[in-house]
């Protein structure tokens, strides 16, 4: 792929050929420290939003190294749609996701129930729900809260739980898994 105006590959050219031909190889987990060591040349992100009408799918790591327009990406993917803010997501989250995503196998991309969320938008989300955290890891841009269709709420957080890399909510009754690169436990039915 050729960058017309100056005759030479670009690097967004590079990662679209990747993106179109890519398998992304099944990472190991040793441990939460180690997370996602041996997980191949490339990490991929597939994500739809339902609030926005945004699709992502990208590949945001190649060979050891993070590719920084890629992350911008994801972090505006991630934004709080409801106040427009952005935050840096914590890369482990993402990395969390896009190995949960390749042990299950699934070719759709997740839906994003929620990423970043800024105080007023938590504050609001916790005075209509008691299961919304007031220190939520989503404050941070440590969380998401993820739903596939193809795949139940339990497939998905057996999944990301096998990670052993963060915390893993079981959300059944709203259809959706909290996925967080905080320290590794589970809840949830």
């Amino acid at each position: 792929m050729a960058d017309m105006n100056s005759g030479s590959i670009t690097r967004r050219g590079l990662l679209g050929a990747f993106a179109a031909t890519a398998i992304v190889a099944a990472p190991t987990y040793s441990n939460a420290a180690g997370f996602l060591r041996g997980g191949g040349d490339i990490r991929r992100i597939r994500m739809q939003s339902g609030r926005t009408g945004e699709r992502i799918d990208m590949i945001y790591w190649v060979e050891g190294q993070y590719i920084a327009e890629a992350v911008k990406e994801v972090n505006f993917f991630m934004r709080d749609w409801r106040t427009n803010d952005v935050k840096s997501i914590d890369l482990r989250t993402v990395d969390l996701m896009a190995a949960a995503h390749n042990l299950l196998d699934a070719t759709e991309p997740y839906l994003l129930i929620s990423g970043y969320r800024s105080p007023k938008t938590n504050a609001m989300l916790r005075a209509r729900s008691s299961g919304v955290a007031k220190n939520s890891r989503h404050l941070r841009g440590e969380a998401a809260d993820l739903r596939l269709s193809s795949r139940s709420v339990s497939q998905i957080a057996r999944a990301a739980s096998a990670c052993k890399a963060g915390g893993v909510g079981r959300y059944s009754k709203s259809n959706f898994v909290h996925m967080d690169c905080g320290p590794v436990r589970s809840w949830g039915r």
